[in-house]
């Protein structure tokens, strides 16, 4: 092994020597993790010609330490033309961590991989854990997923457009991309009480202060969950300005609303952080 870094780092290694590459694919099973993590990092400076060996070990090797390995080395390469057999090994695979590995690649890939990611969240069929994994990787992606938010966001599904909402908040979180702050606050009013929650609380969680009117209009929201979620989000944006709206509330029909206003009203008297 030691002589094959010191020929990467001398730029003498033989990257088309498929014999050499192979046995260092299949040392990704070792049972030391550093010994891993090592080949991991030297197959993923090699990228190229180890990608479709990384490839078939992810989808055909019977080791699933081997292939959870290579998912994550895969990772490292951040070659889009390994989406297709990443989402199958997210499918597919019966290994848990396998799965977790595939949708991390699938989150590195950035842009060419949020067209698969949203067919999940679309497709019924598919279990919520895997949605789940679908749409943290969106969320990751962030603003490379901007040309695919407008649409998503006026999905039928409520799932892409939940998992839309936190891309959208990552958007204008990291670029403060001013018509994706316009597509935020439309969430607050969508047709489905869970997507108009996940926005409330996308808010809150990045204290997105333009948003105050929209979530102290979302107190008045005919979903319970929905005025809990607006809340909390006003108790962490921290304006003093929200205290009256809050102090409206505290009759609300249901217990965990009036709670969770009192709350936001103490957190913000006393300038504390919400946890």
């Amino acid at each position: 092994m030691q002589s094959i870094t010191e020929q990467i780092d001398r730029d003498t290694f033989d990257a088309d020597d498929v014999t050499t590459l192979k046995q260092m694919v299949e040392c990704l099973g070792d049972a030391r993790g550093l010994v891993r993590l090592r080949f991991a990092q030297t197959l993923g400076d090699i990228g190229g010609t180890a990608t479709p060996l990384l490839v078939d070990a992810l989808l055909h090797h019977p080791n699933p330490v081997v292939r959870r390995a290579a998912g994550k080395t895969l990772a490292l390469i951040i070659d889009p033309t390994t989406v297709p057999s990443l989402l199958h090994a997210l499918l597919n695979d019966e290994d848990t961590v396998v799965r977790g590995s595939a949708v991390g690649a699938l989150a590195k890939m950035g842009e060419a991989s949020v067209p698969a990611l949203l067919g999940i969240l679309a497709d019924p069929l598919r279990s919520e854990s895997t949605k789940g994994h679908a749409a943290w990787a969106l969320g990751f992606i962030g603003a490379d997923a901007a040309p695919f938010l407008e649409d998503a966001i006026k999905s039928d599904s409520i799932d892409v457009r939940c998992a839309t909402v936190g891309a959208i908040a990552h958007l204008v979180q990291e670029k403060g991309d001013a018509r994706a702050a316009q597509l935020l606050l439309a969430t607050l009013k969508d047709r489905d009480p869970n997507v108009r929650s996940e926005a409330a609380s996308a808010i809150g969680k990045m204290a997105y202060l333009p948003a105050l009117p929209d979530l102290i209009t979302a107190l008045s929201d005919t979903d319970g969950e929905v005025r809990r979620t607006a809340a909390v989000s006003l108790g962490k944006l921290g304006d003093r300005s929200a205290i009256p709206h809050l102090q409206s509330v505290l009759n609300d029909e249901l217990e965990p609303v009036r709670v969770l206003a009192k709350l936001a009203i103490s957190k913000i008297e006393n300038h504390e952080e919400w946890e």
